[in-house]
């Protein structure tokens, strides 16, 4: 990780906002011959005593279910917007071009779970995504035998996070001429750069009182 104290955010909780705001994120691990595996997953939050879990759940008999039950060491990634920044537009262009971006990494240690919590993760995980209690897409609308045959072929699980890092590098080491001419650029950009501006625009006030 590109770990540098100017691209760190001071709140924990913005943090914690970012992940749930981008919570399809990628479970990695590697297997007994070190061999890495990499799945996409939409992941639930929750907080016991002071500890960060993320539960989830993921298909049995491939090669990432596997390797999980060989190495239960896992990270997860999280991304946000990201989007190209020329050299061009600093008030200095004798300087490299780079990269704006967000994404955060949870370290942890992943255990399986029962049946009947699979069952409550997967309530939990219609009901979050959906965002709509009336929906007939919801775990509660499902039929039941319907809901047992893909409990067979799934298996949910915890991830208790022992390490998080993040990283929003987001231009805050330009100066205030540089800082403005990346946010315009950015602006008249695609939606990944105009998403981008919108974060920088956030923290300006912050970087430049």
């Amino acid at each position: 990780m590109y770990n540098l104290p100017h691209f760190k955010e001071k709140d924990p909780a913005v943090v914690l906002e970012f992940m749930k705001q981008h919570s399809f994120a990628t479970l990695i691990c590697v297997d007994a011959m070190q061999s890495p595996e990499a799945t996409q997953i939409p992941f639930l939050f929750a907080e016991r005593e002071g500890q960060l879990y993320l539960r989830g759940h993921i298909m049995k008999d491939n090669d990432h279910y596997k390797a999980l039950e060989q190495n239960k060491q896992v990270l997860v990634l999280f991304t946000g917007p990201h989007a190209y920044v020329s050299a061009s537009w600093y008030e200095n262009k004798q300087q490299a071009s780079t990269w704006n971006y967000m994404t955060v990494h949870a370290h942890g240690e992943l255990v399986f779970l029962t049946e009947e919590e699979l069952l409550k993760i997967l309530d939990e995980t219609t009901s979050f995504y959906e965002n709509n209690p009336a929906s007939p897409a919801l775990y509660k609308e499902m039929e039941p035998d319907y809901v047992m045959r893909l409990a067979k072929a799934i298996v949910a699980f915890e991830v208790r996070v022992t390490k998080l890092e993040h990283v929003f590098k987001l231009s805050q080491n330009r100066d205030l001429k540089s800082y403005d001419n990346i946010l315009v650029n950015l602006e008249a950009g695609d939606p990944g750069a105009q998403a981008v501006a919108q974060e920088m625009r956030k923290r300006k006030d912050q970087l430049f009182d």
